[in-house]
């Protein structure tokens, strides 16, 4: 069976983004969309939905590369 060479935990990046609700700074990672705040548990949201195109150092592999962008 195929499996994205993208899909290894260690490829992925954390990002620290603020809570809308208490302001706390919180961890989360490529392949996450939301986490839950620690300090407050309100949803934390990305501003947009990750795609492992954004992350993932394969993307090129899988999907290959489009005419004129690398």
């Amino acid at each position: 069976m195929y499996k994205c060479p993208g899909q290894d935990k260690r490829n992925l990046k954390l990002e620290v983004i603020s809570c809308p609700d208490c302001g706390w700074e919180v961890e989360i990672f490529s392949d996450e969309m939301k986490v839950s705040c620690p300090r407050c548990k309100g949803l934390v949201c990305r501003q947009r939905l990750p795609s492992c195109v954004d992350w993932c150092k394969a993307a090129n592999e899988c999907l290959g590369k489009k005419d004129g962008v690398d």
